[in-house]
């Protein structure tokens, strides 16, 4: 029979807090798990021609990787929860101690979400060019007399590659008749 002194008291917010922050790692799993649920389930609901079907069809390359990320969510879980801890990298170019450029990073993420937008009503060429050019000035570059020439210029080498020489058609918008 167990009494009141045998149960243990409830954790605090303060101890939950602090075993979070310890097996921080975890939340890296659970997006791990997460998208592999997406990529399973995208997969398995694709809707494939029969006509299409060969001995591996497009289905295969999605399970696999669904399945993979499933895998590596549950073995970096084992790991975290047994004491496994990511080791901070210590390169010679880093220094630990300067807190993330949080800038940097949000000027990247609305230049790709910038290009995602445009891509369809500009083309790629164009929303490629704004997507190299809004990189390179992001990541500190400031050269604007160079700049926008070498990203109109990767852009539309790219579109060329793709569109062209592998077969993978990319809107063209505006420029489809030039290009």
């Amino acid at each position: 029979m167990t009494t009141q002194t045998d149960i243990p008291p409830a954790a605090t917010g303060g101890e939950r807090r602090s075993w979070l922050r310890e097996h921080s790692e975890l939340g890296v799993c659970v997006l791990l798990l997460a998208l592999g649920v997406l990529v399973l389930t995208d997969a398995l609901t694709m809707d494939v021609d029969i006509a299409q079907r060969g001995p591996v069809g497009p289905k295969t390359v999605p399970v696999v990787v669904g399945a993979g990320l499933l895998v590596i969510a549950a073995l970096l879980a084992v790991d975290v929860l047994r004491g496994g801890r990511g080791q901070a990298e210590g390169g010679e170019d880093i220094d630990l101690s300067e807190p993330a450029d949080w800038r940097t990073v949000l000027l990247l993420a609305g230049v790709f979400l910038g290009a995602a937008v445009l891509i369809e009503p500009l083309g790629f060429p164009v929303a490629g060019a704004l997507l190299f050019w809004g990189a390179a000035y992001a990541l500190g570059s400031r050269r604007i007399d160079r700049d926008p020439l070498i990203a109109a210029g990767l852009s539309l080498v790219t579109y060329t590659v793709f569109n062209n020489l592998l077969g993978v058609p990319l809107p063209g918008g505006p420029l489809m008749g030039v290009l």
